[in-house]
């Protein structure tokens, strides 16, 4: 930027102040001021305390109103707030839990707890608290953490036209603050060459209408500008430091790019294609065989004939030969999709002006894609004359998100103080002229004539009780002037104005612990936190939890844009019960080949939601809650563990590890399981043992049966052999009886032919 444009923006940051510095701004900083003396206990304004002390009237203050600032902040400041991410898409799920660890670990980082708490106290009692979120690039050695800071209200300036709660539709926010040259040279160290040249003009502008001289505390206007020393103790000069910061339209190219491989890379990526491809050979090869063997044995089993081995085995052959090709064709093409791969990114028109200079990157270049989104920008000068920086901020929303208590509709809201300034002046004056009549009635007035009695004795010993006082013959003795008697209304309107500010600020006596007003019963203090601080929840729901999610937004733009680096982030458990844990993003993943593909956890990349988790900074009757968990407790809805987790005692770790059910059931477990082992160790050896005893049980059943079997042929055989023996005997004997009647019957009939033969 040339030298006369950095002038001009100087003149213009400082200008636009000076707009914004109008009488609307002026008016807000008087009440809040106000609001904020009055919760300092500085609620009499320098002429109110003249003016009482030359009436001898007491100036002291009966303060109401701290104590029910403090009883606000607690409610709302319980615990930390806490964020949940949704994920937009179902690969973004883990990222997005991921995210919600990140944010506690930033906002701890930052001590988050007393921040938040000075922010919403300044909300309480100025009208509006701001939270800052920034990077701070020297935290972890230099790879820059994300942080959350308190800005005072007394230094934002906010576009008057702004009409939105949470200032997301104003022009620009001014931050302007007067700092001292040498603590300025620390905070920002690269300019220590332009701030030593620069001279300010600090505004010493004070808004509190008490005597700083007489007051009970000590706030930043009163000290004087000529208060900053250097470390020589010389006087150092304070600075009038701006920073505006306003929304832009960016023009950005969405870039798609040939990525060239590494020529190294790809001959590694070569040698290991190789070795992979020589190795899904000799696989193939050896599954090949085996195959074949199945193949023969099937064959010689008589399973499969020749035919249909030889068929099957020319298959086989042909399908290894297609799978190791296929195998081939996809490692080459992870090669080639490696060397020739595309990526996208996004840069700003201007980068893109500067890339295309290179002709490598042209040869490249595919596709450019030009879009404008909203960015922040942020310019910081010192006065109307020194401009030190300009920067685009990646978010797209202001980083400074307020907290205001009774929005107005305009960027000047009102404090929880401002109602409560009448009744708190009310109950002052009526307790001052309360204890300023029993003064006068402790302390009688005396009317005498001149010369009538010793002046110096009678201021002296008239209040003394037992004093013997004379007065001079010839006068008429002195006559005591009583006060007049007081009204019972000044008693009567102390007691309304009590009741009053715990009626209009909803926190009561009860809340703060007033025995008199004290539940006895847990559900009694229950029915206080739940009724008594619904003016506060409703404050929270509307204004508060609202502020809180667009500030996980905020945040969430800011640390994606931060952390893209791969990080481990630790985060500390509050609780004893749970262990500390570590969360690791932008881990990368690496291919077969050895080269980075893609992230596990991308942080930058991953699409999600934020919200806050409502009512998580609300606090809890801790004795109630202890009492209702000890309920769910005996009817069994919740163990053990859970009930000790909530009790303030001692080395409760140990006491879970000792008596925790689930402790002693694990014990049990791990016995049992140990005798379950052996059950089944011995069992496995009576199934052997029965298993060998059924089988040789089956031997001799079959032996005896074989035995049998035989032992039965052979009788039958004998007795078939017996059988056949009788039946040949006997045919024996009948062919023998036939032959013998044969032979007879032959004998007869030849002794018949011989005697016809002889007689004829």
């Amino acid at each position: 930027m040339p030298r006369a444009s950095k002038k001009k923006t100087a003149e213009h940051n400082k200008a636009l102040w000076e707009r914004a510095s109008n009488s609307y701004r002026q008016k807000w900083q008087v009440d809040a001021q106000k609001g904020y003396d009055f919760y300092l206990d500085d609620q009499l304004t320098a002429e109110e305390e003249r003016t009482l002390e030359e009436a001898g009237m007491p100036t002291f203050t009966i303060n109401r109103i701290t104590p029910v600032i403090e009883v606000m902040k607690f409610f709302v400041t319980g615990k930390d707030p806490r964020w949940q991410a949704v994920a937009a898409e179902g690969s973004d799920a883990d990222v997005a839990a991921v995210h919600s660890d990140i944010a506690d670990y930033c906002w701890n980082l930052s001590n988050g707890k007393s921040l938040y708490s000075q922010i919403i106290q300044d909300s309480l009692v100025k009208g509006l608290g701001y939270i800052h979120v920034d990077t701070d690039p020297d935290l972890d050695k230099g790879l820059g953490e994300v942080v959350f800071k308190r800005i005072d209200p007394f230094h934002v300036y906010v576009d008057s036209m702004s009409r939105d709660f949470l200032f997301r539709d104003a022009s620009y926010i001014i931050i302007k603050k007067d700092i001292p040259r040498s603590q300025l040279m620390q905070l920002l160290p690269d300019f220590k060459a332009k701030i030593k040249k620069a001279s300010g003009q600090a505004s010493n502008l004070g808004f509190s209408a008490r005597d700083s001289f007489t007051s009970r505390n000590v706030q930043p206007d009163d000290i004087a500008v000529g208060e900053a020393y250097q470390l020589d103790g010389s006087e150092d000069e304070v600075l009038d430091y701006y920073e505006v910061y306003s929304k832009v339209k960016v023009p950005f190219r969405n870039l798609f790019v040939k990525m060239p491989a590494d020529p190294a890379m790809i001959e590694n990526a070569e040698k290991e294609l190789t070795k992979q491809i020589s190795l899904i050979k000799q696989e193939a090869k050896v599954a090949l065989k085996e195959q074949i063997l199945k193949i023969q044995q099937a064959q010689e089993s008589g399973a499969m004939i020749g035919e249909r081995a030889a068929l099957e085995i020319e298959k086989v052959k042909k399908e290894t030969a297609e799978q190791v090709k296929q195998q081939e064709i996809m490692l080459e093409t992870q090669l080639k999709d490696a060397q020739t791969r595309t990526e996208t990114y996004v840069v700003t028109d201007d980068e893109f002006k500067i890339l295309m200079k290179s002709p490598e990157f042209r040869e490249n270049l595919l596709d450019a894609i030009k879009f404008y989104d909203t960015r922040v920008n942020v310019s910081v000068t010192i006065g109307d004359e020194v401009f030190l920086y300009d920067n685009i901020l990646p978010i797209s929303e202001y980083p400074i998100i307020p907290i205001p208590y009774m929005y107005s509709g305009t960027p000047y809201p009102m404090s929880a103080v401002t109602p409560l300034i009448g009744k708190q002046q009310e109950l002052n004056k009526a307790h001052q002229i309360m204890i300023h009549n029993a003064n006068l009635a402790s302390n009688l007035r005396w009317m005498y004539e001149e010369g009538s009695v010793p002046e110096e004795e009678w201021e002296k010993y008239s209040s003394s009780p037992g004093a013997l006082l004379k007065y001079r013959q010839g006068f008429q003795p002195p006559t005591p002037v009583s006060p007049a008697p007081l009204n019972q209304a000044f008693f009567q309107i102390t007691q309304d104005s009590k009741q009053d500010m715990e009626y209009m600020s909803g926190v009561y006596s009860s809340m703060q612990g007033a025995p008199a007003q004290q539940h006895d019963t847990y559900r009694g203090m229950l029915a206080v936190d739940e009724y008594g601080t619904r003016r506060v929840k409703a404050w929270m729901q509307t204004i508060v939890e609202p502020a809180l999610t667009h500030l996980g937004k905020v945040f969430q733009q800011m640390a994606q844009a931060a952390y893209t680096a791969r990080k481990v982030f630790r985060i500390v458990q509050p609780s004893g019960l749970q262990e500390d844990r570590q969360v690791e993003i932008n881990i990368p993943i690496y291919n077969d080949l050895g080269m980075a593909i893609q992230k596990w956890n991308n942080y930058p990349e991953a699409k999600f939601d934020v919200k806050v988790v409502g009512g998580s900074t609300l606090p809890v009757n801790r004795w109630a809650l202890v009492e209702e968990y000890f309920r769910w407790f005996q009817s069994g809805l919740i163990d053990d563990i859970a009930m000790i987790g909530q009790l303030d005692i001692r080395n409760k770790e140990q006491i879970i590890q000792r008596k925790s059910i689930y402790s002693q059931l694990k014990s049990q477990l791990e016995g049992l399981e140990g005798a379950l082992k052996e059950s089944e160790g011995t069992i496995d050896t009576l199934k052997r043992q029965l298993v060998q005893a059924g089988i040789k049980h089956g031997v001799d059943v079959g032996t005896r049966e074989v035995d049998k079997e035989v032992t039965t042929t052979k009788s039958q055989q004998k007795m078939v052999r017996g059988f056949m023996q009788k039946e040949l005997d006997l045919a024996k004997k009948d062919l023998g009886r036939r032959v013998d009647t044969a032979v007879v019957q032959f004998k007869a009939g030849l002794e018949s032919s011989k005697k016809k033969t002889k007689s004829s």
